[in-house]
């Protein structure tokens, strides 16, 4: 249902690789919740939850009241209702897991006009809904021409039809406020269809139109990601990070959203050291702080005017001498607390192989000089080529006699 190759064909069997949506190349697992309840049935008694999820096109996913009782699973296809008219969808989940989803995403189970599911898709729907999806990138293309020619500043990034096949829905992207009635107009005129358009986020396009990050995966937004808290270049300074934007930025233009995942574990062990800006008062002089190593926790100070000279001191030494320097106390030089330093870290391992597997390097070895290996072959062949003519001067000699 989700990507082109996994896509229900006209006769009602799946194209591409032939999963049902189980491939994992586009949308199809996208967002995707596994129901581990599945296998486990309901306490006597207990009415089983009439809420169910309902996945649309790119991981849009809403949640209908089942007043018809349906009884679906995963992977059913539902007519579902609509503002006017039907839409068309997938059954994602059901049962208890549904209402800790409608739980987590703040979603009221009382609510006074709540979207129902009419049926399930009978040939007729799915052979529209089909129809329209064919219909997108063909008219993707026409409406971003349209916005060119009326020269507007956005760009439409995709586009999706209602399941019935009575209404469109642009997705499009601005930077700023765009007036766009006129375009409507000109859509409504060409398509001659109920138009409506809704901007989205940089980092919802990217999402929406998925892609493989730097890291070689595909990218979080369109796999797992939810919520997009807003990123700033403070969190790749507490990390430490070259503020280069070409590698901070991701595919939707924006600072990555992995710059988040290890903040918190980098704030706290930031607690630890001391500030930068604080300096450090020897007899010997005053030392500025030129680097830091969270990892480590240590850090390298310099005397002013030394600059070349760097000394390493751990945390605890470091907020020790500002402590002695906050009670009007100096410490002798830097040099003490350096020496006991590289005397407790100067710890050598040596790696064995104790599982007894070969080289990693095993292949990489020089396969050497060819013209070398020609001499040693003629070499070889020089005492066979003696030892024959030897034999020949022994049977002449035989003969002979």
């Amino acid at each position: 249902m989700g990507c082109a190759s996994c896509a229900t064909s006209k006769n009602g069997q799946p194209k591409g690789c032939k999963n049902n949506g189980t491939c994992g190349t586009d949308s199809c697992n996208k967002l995707t919740v596994f129901d581990w309840l599945s296998n486990m049935s309901l306490p006597s008694g207990a009415q089983p939850f009439n809420w169910i999820e309902v996945r649309f096109k790119n991981g849009r996913k809403q949640y209908y009241k089942n007043t018809e009782k349906l009884t679906l699973s995963i992977g059913d296809v539902v007519a579902t209702e609509a503002e006017s008219g039907h839409d068309v969808g997938m059954v994602t989940l059901t049962g208890e897991l549904v209402k800790v989803q409608m739980k987590r995403k703040k979603i009221p189970e009382t609510v006074e006009k709540t979207l129902k599911i009419f049926r399930k898709a009978t040939q007729r729907d799915i052979d529209i809904w089909i129809e329209c999806r064919d219909k997108e990138e063909e008219m993707q293309v026409k409406a971003r021409q349209f916005a060119i020619d009326l020269r507007l500043d956005m760009k439409i990034s995709d586009i999706e039809f209602q399941g019935d096949g009575s209404k469109a829905t642009f997705y499009y992207t601005a930077d700023a406020r765009v007036d766009f009635r006129e375009l409507i107009k000109v859509y409504a005129r060409e398509f001659r269809i109920r138009i409506e358009m809704r901007q989205v986020g940089l980092r919802q396009e990217a999402a929406r139109l998925g892609g493989i990050g730097s890291c070689g995966r595909e990218l979080c937004c369109s796999t797992w990601l939810t919520d997009f808290r807003s990123v700033s270049t403070s969190a790749a300074r507490y990390q430490q990070l070259s503020l280069n934007p070409l590698k901070l930025a991701g595919q939707c233009g924006k600072l990555k959203c992995c710059l988040n995942y290890e903040l918190d574990a980098y704030l706290d062990a930031l607690q630890s050291f001391p500030k930068t800006t604080v300096k450090l008062k020897t007899e010997k002089g005053t030392a500025v702080c030129q680097k830091t190593d969270i990892f480590k926790g240590i850090m390298w100070y310099a005397y002013e005017g030394e600059w070349m000279n760097w000394f390493t001191l751990t945390t605890e030494q470091a907020n020790a001498i500002i402590d002695s320097n906050k009670s009007g106390q100096k410490v002798s030089s830097l040099e003490e607390y350096a020496v006991e330093l590289s005397a407790t870290t100067d710890t050598k391992v040596d790696f064995e192989n104790v599982v007894g597997q070969d080289s990693l390097t095993r292949f990489d070895r020089p396969k050497g000089n060819p013209n070398n290996r020609k001499r040693k072959r003629s070499n070889k062949r020089k005492p066979r080529n003696e030892s024959v003519q030897k034999n020949n001067s022994t049977k002449s000699k035989k003969n002979a006699n």
